[in-house]
């Protein structure tokens, strides 16, 4: 439900033919699951289960690689590929930057 709600509320924002919706979504979820890594270290009901709740469960339901692969597929298709290429690679990029962010929040 959350990443249906982000989606549209960003398709109401955006008009550009680059997946916008997908990229913050899945950075976003990347920067969630650094910060339950971050506190999981130093939680301990994090560590029985909080994290299979949380980062398995909701930022594995929220992020979508399948989704970032059709829509870079889409984009080709549309005659899209140096924006595809960047989208693929500033998603990776991005998702371990704040992952990594993430996880200084936390104290990690």
């Amino acid at each position: 439900m959350a990443r249906y709600g982000v989606g549209l509320l960003l398709g109401k924002v955006t008009t550009t033919p680059l997946p916008v919706a997908t990229f913050v979504i899945n950075i976003l979820g990347s920067l969630i699951i650094g910060i339950l890594f971050g506190l999981a270290a130093r939680n301990q009901w994090l560590q029985q289960g909080g994290m299979l709740l949380l980062a398995t469960g909701f930022c594995g339901g929220f992020t979508t690689f399948s989704s970032l692969a059709l829509e870079s597929v889409n984009l080709v298709q549309k005659g899209y590929n140096m924006m595809s290429v960047l989208y693929v690679a500033a998603s990776v990029v991005a998702g371990l930057v704040l992952c990594r962010v993430g996880m200084w929040l936390a104290g990690s």
